[in-house]
């Protein structure tokens, strides 16, 4: 069904059948219902904490042996979070979590280089985001910090890290 067809077929319906319609919606679908639960009491720290014990458990597990260490889990979290509409701020920390805990990882590690290659594209885009959205200010500290500690420890594609900072220019 088209966007138009759906509006044409809403405007046709009396307010008690599209609260009806609602409210199925609401009772069968979790993401409804994660969505609105959202909206009407939007808990973003306790959303960023759960995502936080998450992504560290991927780098640092609590029940397992081995770390999983997967970038996927963290991407995730933050589509799931320009989902519901989050703040831009706190989308930022997460993102800016996720490779700092990867870096905390990484130390002393004999890595594949696709590890590198993955945290280099989470940089890439956390400073695409953070310039789009204008929290460079906030973040600029957090991004020299992590940029500054791939060179000291002479990551894989320096260079392209490199770049990555130069789009802030």
């Amino acid at each position: 069904m088209s966007k138009r067809l759906l509006t044409k077929y809403l405007s046709d319906l009396k307010k008690a059948e599209l609260e009806e319609q609602l409210m199925d919606l609401y009772l069968r679908f979790p993401v409804v219902k994660e969505y609105y639960d959202f909206v009407f009491n939007p808990k973003e720290d306790k959303l960023l904490q759960e995502a936080k014990i998450k992504i560290s458990n991927e780098y640092f597990p609590l029940r397992r042996k081995r770390p999983k260490a997967r970038r996927s889990v963290a991407q995730k979290y933050i589509k799931h979070f320009a989902k519901l509409g989050v703040e831009p701020h706190v989308v930022g920390d997460l993102m800016f979590f996720n490779l700092e805990i990867a870096q905390t990882y990484e130390t002393n590690r004999n890595l594949p280089d696709a590890f590198y290659k993955s945290m280099l594209r989470s940089f890439t885009e956390a400073v695409q985001y953070v310039s789009i959205n204008g929290l460079l200010p906030d973040f600029k500290n957090r991004i020299v910090t992590y940029y500054t500690t791939t060179q000291a420890r002479n990551w894989l594609f320096g260079e392209e890290f490199n770049r990555a900072l130069d789009m802030l220019d």
